[in-house]
């Protein structure tokens, strides 16, 4: 867990870091969260001279934004969390809740890569892939709170069983847990991961650029249907594979390059946040909610688990 306060205008005031300690169930992960949403709260008193005004919560899975409930994440073992009333019943200040990527790229998109674009599709690559679609200032949740699941669009028919029912999903060839597991097999070693796979390709290695093609390919694929869907003036790729750089951004820019016809090519970009994004994202939902509920804006800042 990531949390941090954060200034109206998106300033990180300060940050910490916890373990989930999901390792002892799914109502210790609630009851650490709130403990540490209690923890900064009493921070911010002591540094500030007063709490924070609203809290912001961004979590993995899938999130009921309205109602504040954490419907459903496999990592923490959660179903039907009402973690906003958990919250707000903690820590006495309104609450936000949102979801982790939607959050991360509220973020990129306001004061990020994305800053000043009036649409945008922020795509970190991580352990899996999501997106989030930036909309003038704002990202859009869907109907009932799916938009963005880029990573389970099926870009290989028939290929590799997806965790989510499917076949060929985009996150099984291009996060950067399938590329990891792609070339520890192509390598032979067990233990080699995404980062290594980046550094063999930039010293030129055969199967290690065989590997990280597959996956650019992939990656391009999916991007160019969301992009056919959503025409969005920037496209910021973010996560852990996002870290190689040049070595990623390069082909991948030529692979979404070769594929567009009739499109629009946006501008792909990296994120600028880092890791720091969803804490922020949640800060500015904070924020958010109490422009919302027509309170003037303080002094003090918003706090924000993540």
């Amino acid at each position: 867990m990531k949390a941090a306060l954060v200034g109206a205008d998106g300033t990180l005031l300060h940050r910490a870091r916890r373990s989930t300690g999901r390792e002892r169930g799914p109502d210790s992960v609630v009851a650490d969260i709130l403990d540490f949403a209690a923890d900064l709260r009493a921070h911010g008193i002591e540094h500030y001279g007063e709490p924070a005004r609203a809290a912001g919560v961004a979590v993995p899975g899938i999130i009921d934004e309205a109602e504040g409930v954490a419907v459903y994440s496999a990592n923490l073992g959660w179903r039907d969390v009402p973690l906003r009333a958990r919250l707000t019943e903690r820590l006495g200040v309104p609450v936000a809740l949102g979801h982790d990527v939607r959050a991360g790229g509220l973020a990129e998109g306001r004061i990020g890569a994305g800053r000043g674009t009036d649409r945008f599709l922020f795509v970190p690559l991580g352990t899996g892939i999501a997106g989030a679609i930036g909309i003038d200032g704002r990202v859009e949740a869907g109907a009932h709170g799916f938009a963005g699941e880029i990573g389970h669009i099926v870009v290989r028919p028939g290929g590799v069983p997806c965790p989510c029912g499917q076949r060929g999903c985009l996150e099984r060839f291009a996060s950067a847990s399938a590329v990891s597991e792609a070339w520890a097999a192509a390598c032979g070693d067990p233990g080699a991961d995404a980062a290594d796979c980046a550094e063999a390709v930039a010293a030129g290695d055969a199967r290690a650029r065989a590997v990280w093609q597959e996956a650019v390919d992939a990656l391009a694929d999916g991007l160019v249907t969301a992009l056919t869907l959503l025409d969005p003036r920037t496209l910021i790729i973010g996560g852990g594979l996002a870290e190689a750089g040049e070595t990623l951004f390069t082909p991948l820019r030529e692979a979404v390059r070769r594929r567009v016809t009739f499109q629009k090519l946006p501008s792909l970009v990296p994120a600028a946040l880092g890791d720091t994004a969803g804490c922020l994202g949640a800060g500015l939902l904070a924020w958010d909610l109490l422009e919302t509920a027509g309170s003037p804006a303080p002094s003090a800042p918003s706090e924000v688990t993540a």
